[in-house]
């Protein structure tokens, strides 16, 4: 979320709430019926922030999804160096991509393209 948005959030939240508050005080015996006003007054600014913070940002297209991909490791890992299966030549972190929500690599050395798997630590 933009700074912006969440700032009209915010404000919009806290004009809804004192303006409650001012509608309510409005039919208390000691409130004024001018607190009626300002109560509705502040309750359509707070919704015209909602309104103008929902509109602040535009919609994401269906092609600018961004995903992040976090590996959490269980203690202490020793990192081996990762070969190709075909010419054994070494591969980096660039030659990884997630393809259908699987780890897929191509080989920078012999354009080889296999699926990353792991094997069972038993």
């Amino acid at each position: 979320m933009r700074a912006g948005k969440i700032i009209a959030f915010i404000a919009a939240g806290i004009f809804i709430i004192f303006s409650f508050l001012f509608i309510l005080g409005g039919f208390s015996p000691e409130g004024q019926p001018a607190w009626i006003l300002i109560g509705l007054v502040g309750m359509v600014i707070g919704f015209g922030l909602i309104f103008i913070g929902t509109k602040l940002s535009p919609p994401q297209k269906a092609g600018d999804q961004v995903v992040n991909l976090n590996i959490d490791l269980p203690g202490q890992v020793g990192m081996d160096t990762i070969k190709c299966q075909a010419c054994g030549g070494p591969i980096t972190s660039k030659d990884v991509k997630m393809i259908a929500g699987a780890p897929v690599v191509e080989c920078p050395h012999c354009s080889t393209t296999y699926q990353l798997t792991e094997e069972p630590k038993w």
